[in-house]
């Protein structure tokens, strides 16, 4: 039967402004479909992530809300052994802070998002840090002035050493000393600098005859340096030639014994200069408490703590901004006090790990500051007979700066590696390279591992408790040019020599940028600094305040909490056996325990972490848990004891010091 004709109705108002509203989305559409499809994309991305599958193979990213009065520029984080996370920024890279002499500390508690300004007494801005034995953090150097490029220098200035020819006393120049040169051009000192009193020797010497002669008094001077610039601007400060320069304000045998000299007094670009102060933060009493400043100034070093306790200061930029040439130093944290180290040069924040029998293995990573041909080979630092045998295998030796690495978990396996990194200063190059090398082997050499994902600087890289590695961030330019910031994260699997994707970041992380694990097994990131906000490099950079938080797929789902393995009661110190034992309804669960040092990180270097494995004793409700005797491979300190299912799932963290 034919179809029956119908006339056709007229559409509603109504229906026809919905139409009308659906053409213009349809003609919006055609004109700015990249928009709306990335608008979809981004959309779509958001809803993917969201899902309890994706997260439970993937994990997944929140924002810590901070409230805005304690946001701040994180150049360093600690974990603290209450469970607390020290977040220092001193003047924060932030010059007009600095000028103020407004310097920030910020302590962050993980277990109920509280927050706590702490009163920060010096710059603390690019120092360096370790773990003490009491569970005290050891903060040393800092900025003393800020840099200043060519073309901005308007005074002439340069490093002054000061001498003192008087074996008898010490002298102290206050800032703004002035000093005179032979045509009359004065300079005043930037910083106070107290000149020790000179070294008298009394030498002995004998006639042939066997006969004693007088006694010969020989007399060194003391000498200290301090950063001098002009009083004037003009060319007639300016000074290539090696002179002696009188101390203005001093009268008779002090104007005699006391004076300076200097090389050179230019309006070359002026490096960021070091500070001598050393502080203890009290995780207790959370404050600083200062002790014995050190030796030398630095700026930029690493700090790295050895087997009896000790931490040894290596590198950084000294008082008049030069790399220290191997001028290393030991704190004692007994006495409180800095002794001679063992002398060798390193460029600035070199990745340093104690490593079984006491020897310090060189990465190669580092973080900048010296020459692209000294100091970058990898090697073993016998710090006892300062000899240091270099270890080959590494492709892309030109692009370890900047690079991440860590020793593998556990640490009695004595492996170490290094992920991605960059070219010297502000290069752009960036490798994928990851390189493994196993320090127990007879002839150690790096073997080539999985490339990241593309060419990555500044890649944070953390211990998990499951032996995982957990890598994120990172950008593939020298500090994010270009909107380079890489929001891609992974897993690298120890065993298999394999990396895994994790769930990406939403906040990019470069230069100035931190991560660690938190007792409870989540990882916490910080911080970056790129030089610039936009892809053109037209629009100088902001320091990224936003905290991200990554929440491994170990303790993802709603049941998460309940699988997850308990220890209960237990000592806080391991005995004087090594041994302790907690208690546990189900032992038999238990498949591995591992220490975990906690972090203390800065420009992509972490050498305090690191995963020791245990041996277990399980019993009737309890499980006791030996810690190795070797303190090459446990170091004095505070550590978090995790335990694992044979899922890998962890249990939250103890905390158990080892003496």
């Amino acid at each position: 039967m034919p179809e029956q004709y119908r006339p056709r109705r007229r559409p509603s108002n109504k229906l026809r402004k919905t139409l009308m509203g659906g053409g213009a989305v349809v003609v919006l559409v055609g004109l700015n479909a990249p928009a709306a499809v990335s608008f979809a994309q981004e959309k779509y991305h958001a809803y993917k992530i969201a899902q309890p599958g994706y997260k439970r193979q993937f994990g997944s990213w929140s924002t810590l809300a901070v409230p805005e009065e304690y946001r701040t520029n994180a150049i360093h984080a600690a974990l603290l052994h209450s469970g607390k996370v020290l977040i220092i920024a001193g003047s924060g890279n932030n010059q007009k802070k600095f000028d103020k002499g407004s310097f920030d500390t910020i302590l962050w508690n993980p277990a109920d998002d509280s927050f706590k300004k702490i009163p920060t007494p010096e710059d603390f801005f690019c120092s360096g840090h370790s773990q003490l034995p009491d569970g005290r953090l050891l903060v040393a150097g800092g900025t003393a002035r800020y840099e200043v490029l060519d073309g901005k220098i308007d005074r002439a200035g340069g490093g002054m050493r000061v001498k003192n020819e008087n074996p008898n006393k010490a002298h102290t120049f206050k800032k703004g000393t002035r000093f005179r040169s032979p045509s009359g051009v004065e300079y005043l000192s930037r910083f106070d600098v107290t000149v020790p009193k000179a070294k008298r020797e009394f030498k002995v010497s004998y006639a042939s005859s066997g006969r004693m002669l007088p006694w010969r008094t020989k007399v060194t001077a003391g000498e200290a340096r301090v950063f001098v610039e002009a009083a004037q601007t003009g060319p007639q400060a300016l000074t290539t030639q090696a002179a002696q320069y009188e101390i203005l304000g001093l009268k008779g045998k002090d104007a005699d014994d006391l004076y300076g000299l200097a090389q050179k007094i230019t309006t070359e670009k002026q490096d960021f200069q070091g500070i001598k102060a050393a502080y203890e933060f009290d995780p207790r009493a959370e404050k600083y408490i200062p002790v014995d400043p050190m030796k030398e100034a630095r700026w930029y070093p690493t700090l790295v703590t050895l087997e009896d306790g000790k931490v040894l200061a290596v590198s950084g930029l000294d008082d008049v901004g030069a790399v220290l040439t191997g001028d290393n130093e030991l704190y004692d944290p007994k006495t409180k006090k800095w002794s001679k180290g063992p002398t060798r040069y390193f460029p600035t924040y070199p990745a340093l790990f104690l490593t079984k029998g006491g020897k310090l293995f060189y990465s190669g990573s580092n973080a900048g500051y010296g020459p692209a041909d000294k100091g970058r080979e990898p090697g073993l630092w016998d710090v006892r007979t300062n000899t240091f045998t270099g270890i080959g295998g590494l492709t892309d030796l030109d692009q370890t700066e900047t690079s991440a690495s860590l020793m593998l978990p556990p640490v009695q396996d004595q492996r170490v590696m290094l992920l991605g990194g960059g070219g010297v200063g502000e290069s752009s190059k960036a490798t994928a390279r990851t390189a493994v090398v196993d320090l127990k082997a007879d002839n150690p050499a790096f073997q080539e591992g999985p490339k990241l994902p593309q060419g990555t600087r500044y890649l944070s890289s953390v211990l998990l408790p499951d032996d995982s590695v957990f890598t994120t961030g990172g950008s593939s330019d020298y500090r994010g040019r270009s909107a380079s910031d890489i929001l891609k994260a992974q897993f690298y699997d120890p065993k298999s020599n394999t990396f895994r994707r994790a769930a990406d970041p939403t906040v990019g992380r470069n230069y100035h940028s931190e991560a660690l694990l938190l007792p409870d097994g989540r990882v916490v990131t910080f911080g970056s600094d790129p030089l610039f906000d936009d892809a053109d490099n037209t629009k100088l950079g902001t320091f990224e305040q936003r905290v991200e938080i990554y929440t491994p797929p170990y303790l993802q789902g709603d049941k998460a909490q309940e699988m997850r393995p308990k220890l209960g009661a237990g000592p806080q110190r391991a005995g004087a056996n090594g041994r302790a034992t907690f208690r546990t309804d189900h032992p038999e669960a238990i498949a591995k325990a591992r220490l975990m040092r906690p972090s203390a990180v800065t420009h992509t270097t972490d050498v305090e972490q690191r995963s020791v494995d245990l041996t277990m004793e399980k019993g009737k409700g309890s499980l006791t848990v030996e810690v190795p005797k070797d303190r090459a491979l446990v170091p004095p300190g505070w550590y978090m004891l995790f335990v694992t299912d044979a899922a890998g799932i962890p249990s939250e963290a103890k905390w158990i010091q080892v003496e």
